[in-house]
């Protein structure tokens, strides 16, 4: 009797269900494992993670790079997390290097949607299902042929983040005209990387060329540092004020007492972040329980903590009543990446060469 029908014979006996045995019996490539929904998917997983006994971690937001990420490593603290932030372009650039030197470090990659499109292009990413996927909508997976390339972790806003000691609520700027009044000149800051870029490509948008060109001319200063670094430097009272302000991060901000309010002012940046799995992950088991984890009800209540939205439907998000533009996915990644090399140009040539 061959070894395979000795297999069978004891799962019969035993009443063990045949697909699972066959599952474990032989060695599942990263595909099929990725895409695997047997019963004892979760076993696999856990036993094939203990093994690889890591994960790599690459995300352009903070919280998700943080404390998301610690939590992850209590619920499985057999599994050591690597992670790697930085914005959305040198994220790309980091990803895309890797590959063309054949080198694949990361196993899940969390940024903005436009980016996570490139990726999906130049063939980055792994088909995978997940039993996280069903409280998601469909308008926030991409999906494949035979699983989703990524889905939605993560919401936030881009808008006027302040210093109450130095700006008091009351004579904050309530609106975009009012970013060019002569009291605010020197004592706003913008991002210098991604976010700031967004920023610039939405007040074009929205108000046109003539207007930026206004608020360029209050001396506006632009700090090469992300805007979760920026917020920091408004906690602190080194910045008055920035338009450039995730909301999440002014929430992180006040939790520890930090003297800051955040103010959405017309047009508000809604930013996604995705998560999906590296198609040639080193780690793919403890790949696919982060992709889980952070999905799921509890990983998402994590992600809350931040001051960040979820599009999971059983989790409540903080109740956000304002005009938002989702720049990110308002063009196809072709168009995007001229406009954002136009934008770019502009907070060159505006912005920093006035300086």
């Amino acid at each position: 009797m061959s070894i395979r029908c000795f297999v069978v014979l004891v799962a019969l006996i035993l009443g063990w269900p045949i697909s699972s045995l066959a599952a474990q019996a032989k060695s599942m490539s990263i595909a099929e494992l990725a895409l695997y929904k047997g019963k004892d998917r979760e076993t696999i997983l856990l036993e094939g993670a203990k093994k690889e006994g890591q994960v790599t971690f690459y995300t352009s937001n903070t919280w998700m790079a943080g404390y998301v990420s610690q939590e992850f490593g209590r619920k499985y603290p057999f599994i050591k997390t690597n992670v790697w932030r930085s914005d959305s372009k040198e994220l790309l650039k980091r990803l895309t290097d890797e590959a063309a030197a054949g080198r694949y470090i990361a196993d899940v990659v969390e940024t903005s949607p436009d980016y996570m499109a490139l990726l999906i292009a130049g063939n980055m990413f792994q088909e995978v299902f997940s039993p996280e996927l069903g409280p998601y909508d469909n308008n926030v997976k991409v999906k494949g042929k035979n699983g989703v390339f990524h889905w939605t972790s993560r919401e936030l806003y881009i808008s006027l983040g302040f210093n109450t000691s130095l700006t008091p609520p009351a004579d904050a700027p309530r609106m975009m005209k009012d970013l060019i009044d002569p009291k605010w000149k020197g004592k706003m800051s913008i991002a210098g990387t991604t976010t700031g870029t967004q920023w610039i490509g939405a007040v074009i948008e929205a108000y046109g060329r003539e207007f930026l060109e206004k608020i360029a001319k209050q001396d506006v200063n632009v700090q090469n540092i992300s805007g979760a670094a920026l917020a920091e430097l408004i906690a602190s009272g080194e910045v008055p004020l920035s338009p450039t302000i995730f909301n999440s991060n002014i929430t992180v901000a006040k939790q520890k007492g930090a003297p800051v309010e955040w103010r959405p002012i017309d047009p508000v940046i809604a930013t996604t972040g995705t998560s999906g799995m590296v198609i040639k992950a080193p780690n793919p088991h403890a790949a696919l329980l982060f992709l889980d984890y952070l999905h799921s009800k509890e990983g998402q209540e994590a992600v809350l903590k931040g001051g960040l939205s979820s599009a999971r439907k059983d989790v409540t998000s903080p109740d956000q009543k304002f005009k938002k533009v989702y720049i990110e996915s308002k063009y196809p990644p072709e168009v995007m990446e001229r406009k954002f090399a136009e934008w770019e140009g502009l907070k060159r040539r505006l912005f920093i060469s006035r300086h």
